[in-house]
């Protein structure tokens, strides 16, 4: 099955709901770049500020429009508010793979189990529906929380790409590449991650 750029895919669970990124949801997010800019501080072309975050979400908008990328907005159903975005990108609907990435929540939604819960639907999307062999994520290496957050769902680090990129303040940055692949989700990752995203927002 491929990845439909044109369809509404809805992924959701008894904490999260995942779908598709709208013009209309601008102003819903909007709050985090005014308010919590340390969010983007370790990769370029972030949402840190209004002006910022409008070329941010618009982009991700016309990716989705171009059929280059799939951006999400996240809902937190426990707190019933609009939590961040991530988006699937890198998609090859030929080689069967894709990448997780561009992900960011508030600060109150980070450590709650919202992360774990989206990866889960996000996965399981593109392993059991889309049937996909290989999912991808990077990160900023001194990113020490999302590398964190990737070995803690199961990702498998590959290595070091070298002054890949840039951070917030123009520095340039190296990136730790991850994946995971269909074979080890249905072996042992599908199942540690769920009963991981299950306790986490249980509590």
């Amino acid at each position: 099955m491929n990845l439909d750029f044109t369809t509404d895919y809805i992924l959701e669970n008894d904490y999260v709901s995942l779908r598709p990124l709208k013009l209309s949801d601008k102003e819903k997010l909007m709050e985090y770049s005014i308010n919590e800019p340390e969010i983007w501080k370790f990769n370029i072309n972030g949402g840190n500020g209004k002006e910022n975050f409008e070329k941010y979400f618009d982009t991700a908008i016309k990716n989705l429009d171009e059929n280059k990328e799939y951006p999400f907005i996240v809902f937190d159903k426990k707190k019933n508010e609009y939590a961040g975005m991530t988006r699937f990108y890198a998609i090859s609907n030929e080689f069967k793979r894709l990448d997780i990435g561009y992900t960011w929540y508030g600060n109150k939604f980070q450590g709650t189990g919202v992360n774990k819960n989206c990866k889960y639907l996000l996965l399981e999307f593109a392993f059991d529906k889309l049937q996909f062999t290989r999912v991808g994520f990077g990160a900023n290496s001194k990113n020490e929380r999302s590398i964190n957050a990737m070995k803690s769902i199961g990702c498998k680090a590959e290595g070091i790409l070298r002054n890949f990129s840039k951070d917030a303040d123009g520095n340039t940055i190296d990136a730790t590449i991850f994946s995971i692949l269909k074979s080890e989700w249905n072996e042992s990752v599908k199942n540690d991650l769920k009963i991981k995203s299950e306790n986490f927002a249980s509590h």
